[in-house]
């Protein structure tokens, strides 16, 4: 993967076509070494076009170059930052959790390289629980100390030169206080101050950064759990409005995760209009959505009861088969991806068996055979007739 092998065959065709032997000239044809800053970024521009593979090659010849011995040193804290990303995007964890580690043990405030490495060993973190709230803690105190040197600068020069890299900042901050809250919601709810502590967190995040759709999706996700459904959907349509109506390319737009969890979320709310909307989306940006597929079958299967229960037989007939349409495609792709989720799975062989006992076995003669096409084709008729 490394571009080492064509260069040692260019230079041989010349040699065998009788060029110069001498060491003047190939001092002029040999390209000089890559550097490590070099090196880095093309690896950052390879992770961030889904090349993990070829991204690692160049980490890994960066990070030789900038510690070339077993010894770990304070220059090497880029290359290992970018390295557990790596590992994280090819799912090695542990591998990741050992570069991170690495990089902590060099820069324990985060004063050379900053609070990432903290707040990956927050999620990657095996034991959970208070020592993930550990590490997201620290990245904030980390960005917390960052923020305040970028006022500072802001107030010496044009507020404008660093409001970009505040935003960001603040950003991270309230992403990590959903993280805290989070994990008191699930591995620390037995806690005696679990829902204060949910609560506080969430504040803050939703002060640091009230125009983010996450704190809100996750204060969403608390008045569910406390049974205040109402306030709950007044969350989710505040945050579905800081973006939905946004270009398709626009970088406030939550990430992909994120809006899977929103169409969870919205179908805890019984919001399902909402939902396939998002879901629609979301399938549309990627057709390889294993839970995508699998949350839009459920959801309109959801709707289709809706339409029943309200004397609406052929709207839910209609519903029902494109609930089936989703389900099948969640099921093949289930199979073609190896994906790893039995309750998933199971649900939705439990759906598909209700729709086909409703509906009657699907004959196939009203659609074309489904394939991975990377996205190509009549999403139409992928998502059926909603």
């Amino acid at each position: 993967m490394a571009k080492t092998k064509p260069q040692d065959r260019t230079r041989k065709s010349k040699k065998s076509a009788g060029a110069p032997s001498s060491s003047s000239t190939d001092a002029k044809t040999k390209k000089p070494k890559a550097s490590p800053e070099t090196l880095l970024l093309q690896a950052a521009a390879y992770l961030q076009t889904s090349q993990p593979e070829e991204a690692l090659v160049e980490a890994r010849r960066a990070l030789n170059l900038l510690q070339p011995t077993s010894e770990p040193t304070l220059a090497a804290l880029p290359a290992l930052n970018l390295l557990g990303e790596i590992y994280v995007e090819l799912g090695d964890p542990e591998a990741a959790r050992e570069a991170f580690l690495v990089a902590v043990a060099l820069d324990g405030d985060g004063a050379s390289d900053g609070a990432e490495k903290f707040l990956w060993l927050a999620q990657l973190n095996e034991e959970g629980g208070a020592e993930s709230v550990r590490w997201f803690e620290k990245g904030v105190e980390v960005l917390k100390r960052e923020v305040g040197e970028l006022e500072g600068r802001a107030a010496a020069k044009k507020a404008g030169e660093v409001a970009d890299a505040l935003e960001e900042k603040k950003l991270k901050i309230a992403n990590a206080m959903c993280g805290i809250a989070e994990v008191y919601m699930t591995d620390l709810s037995w806690e005696d101050e679990a829902e204060a502590r949910c609560e506080a967190a969430v504040t803050e995040a939703l002060f640091v950064a009230p125009e983010s759709a996450e704190p809100l999706q996750t204060l969403a996700s608390i008045r569910i759990s406390q049974s205040r459904i109402d306030d709950a959907k007044a969350a989710l349509k505040r945050s579905m409005e800081l973006w939905k109506e946004l270009d398709p390319n626009d970088p406030r737009i939550p990430d992909y995760p994120t809006r899977i969890s929103l169409s969870r979320l919205l179908l805890e709310s019984e919001m399902e209009d909402e939902a396939i909307e998002v879901l629609e989306r979301l399938v549309q940006e990627n057709d390889s959505s294993v839970e995508a597929w699998y949350l839009g079958g459920w959801c309109l299967y959801l709707l289709a009861d809706k339409q029943k229960a309200g004397g609406q037989g052929e709207t839910a007939t209609a519903l029902q088969r494109a609930s089936r349409d989703w389900l099948e495609n969640c099921l093949k792709l289930y199979t073609l991806l190896e994906y790893e989720d039995d309750r998933l799975r199971e649900h939705a062989q439990e759906l598909l068996k209700g729709l086909d006992e409703t509906l009657g076995p699907a004959t196939g003669e009203d659609e074309e055979p489904w394939e991975d096409t990377d996205g190509e084709g009549d999403e139409d008729e992928k998502m059926g007739d909603t």
